[in-house]
């Protein structure tokens, strides 16, 4: 009999072992904040993917499914009702009810949030409960991409006690959601500890603990994967990806994404606020050349705002050639002849500083003197909101994989600032087209409202389109189930570790 009691320990530690283990996943920069309401940057969404659920899923094949709403139906061309999953609960203990999905969208669209993903709901007039479980959303006009945007995780539900009772405090010390990992602590610009949810609705979670380092250098990220002492990379960067394809103990994870990188002007200051100097600029920026000296293979010179990937790409734009003489001729006819001074931002992004670099030479061949600044990711984004740069470099993932949030808030005039118009460029014309983009139901027409605003865009060059890129992701070879998403906000649930 002890025998067999032995036998049965043993087979029960050998399967409650192969699903205790901690994932360290190691990122390029620290999260801003872990409130869905206050951020809507790339590595906070990393790690919020893990922390809360939406209404809606779009998986790794950018499909559209149930969530924390069992389903839907439209009732008529500006209402839609959103049946809640019953059975849920928060973290925190709390039973998921209809009234926490109100709260969190009414919340993420009152302009006293200021949340940069407001947009994303800006097309609501009215949220309304019908019953505890069943929510009824308004809109103030017909709106295509409704489900897309309520996939995004600006849209993560929140649970409303804990977001009143812990005022300031939530996003940083008090962090409460449904998803398959529940948060523990965070440590500013080291790690983030998440535990495993054991009560998830969508099913079993693998990994028991994930931890989330921040690692700015990208070859230390290599380095650390290679020792062992994390289990997956996010971004290698090309150099890297390139030797570790050929590392046995590697397996990488390269997926085409949703992004788009470029180099924006601030054209509400002189001299960008004219549009020969950004026409200028354009033509004495070589980035087929910067593409392929930088990525190496893991990136395609950009010739739209957005991915060729996302609907309503404008895939047959012309770029600007690469033609210094043109870029000197329009400096002096903008008066500008003699060139100007200015200064670039980055990020502590290794790749977005090479980039800037090799640009400061190229623009100083036509007499324009670049001063590279370079800061820290935070302030980053809060100093480009402000205004207060002349041109940086960044990118944009269009997360819907739909032309309007890849658009909308990147070149509407309502979006200045945090919400991702960090050009404050606008156009008349760009905003009928985008407004008309979003309600518009027959996707021919919408696709003709996004190609004529990308002509102008491109024509009145409030960017310089860089690339897209492919990411390349890696893992420790004992790793499995880590299936990347194109969007970035790569799911762990179900990744094991052998």
């Amino acid at each position: 009999m002890r025998k067999v009691l032995l036998m049965l320990a043993a087979v029960a530690f050998a399967f409650g072992g192969a699903h205790a283990f901690t994932l360290t996943v190691a990122q390029g920069s620290d999260v801003v904040s872990l409130s869905p309401h206050q951020t809507n940057d790339q590595p906070s969404a990393r790690v919020m993917r893990q922390i809360y659920d939406t209404l809606v899923i779009q998986t790794e094949d950018l499909v559209l499914e149930s969530g924390l709403a069992e389903s839907w139906e439209q009732i008529d061309a500006t209402t839609w009702d959103f049946f809640i999953r019953p059975g849920v609960t928060f973290h925190n203990g709390d039973t998921l009810m209809g009234s926490d999905v109100k709260f969190t969208l009414d919340r993420l669209r009152d302009p006293a949030t200021a949340a940069p993903g407001a947009f994303l709901v800006g097309f609501i007039d009215e949220i309304t409960l019908v019953d505890d479980m069943t929510v009824r959303i308004t809109t103030n006009g017909p709106f295509v991409p409704i489900l897309s945007h309520l996939a995004h995780t600006a849209t993560s539900i929140l649970n409303e006690r804990a977001v009143t009772d812990a005022g300031e405090d939530y996003g940083t010390s008090v962090v409460v959601g449904t998803g398959p990992f529940s948060f523990v602590s965070w440590e500013v610009a080291n790690q983030i500890v998440l535990d495993r949810n054991d009560d998830w609705w969508y099913g079993d979670v693998g990994p028991e603990r994930v931890i989330f380092r921040a690692i700015t250098e990208g070859t230390v990220r290599a380095i650390e994967l290679e020792a062992g002492a994390i289990d997956i990379a996010y971004n290698l960067e090309p150099r890297d990806a390139l030797r570790a394809r050929q590392n046995p103990n590697i397996t990488m994870a390269e997926i085409e994404a949703l992004t788009t990188a470029y180099i924006g002007f601030n054209a509400q200051k002189e001299p960008f606020d004219d549009v020969r100097v950004r026409q200028a600029i354009n033509h004495a920026v070589d980035a087929e050349t910067i593409v392929d000296v930088i990525f190496e293979g893991f990136g395609f010179p950009a010739n739209s705002p957005i991915s060729s990937m996302v609907f309503g790409a404008n895939t047959d734009l012309e770029p600007y050639e690469y033609d210094p003489e043109r870029a000197r001729q329009l400096l002096a006819d903008a008066g500008l002849g003699s060139g100007f001074s200015t200064t670039l931002w980055t990020n502590d992004n290794p790749l977005r500083i090479q980039i800037a670099e090799i640009v400061q030479a190229q623009l100083g061949d036509i007499g324009i003197s670049v001063d590279v600044q370079v800061l820290e990711w935070s302030t980053y984004l809060n100093d480009t909101a402000a205004g207060a740069h002349d041109m940086f470099i960044l990118g944009w993932v269009t997360v819907t994989a739909d032309a309007d949030y890849g658009l909308y808030a990147l070149f509407h005039s309502s979006n200045f600032g945090s919400a991702g118009n960090r050009t404050f460029w606008s156009s008349d014309r760009v905003d009928e087209l985008l407004d008309l983009g979003r309600r518009e139901s027959d996707p021919e027409l919408r696709e003709a409202y996004y190609f004529e605003a990308q002509e102008i865009i491109r024509d009145e060059a409030p960017w310089i389109f860089l690339n897209t890129q492919i990411e390349a992701h890696a893992t420790r070879a004992n790793v499995t189930g880590f299936v990347p998403h194109p969007a970035g906000h790569n799911r762990l649930y179900n990744v094991q570790k052998n």
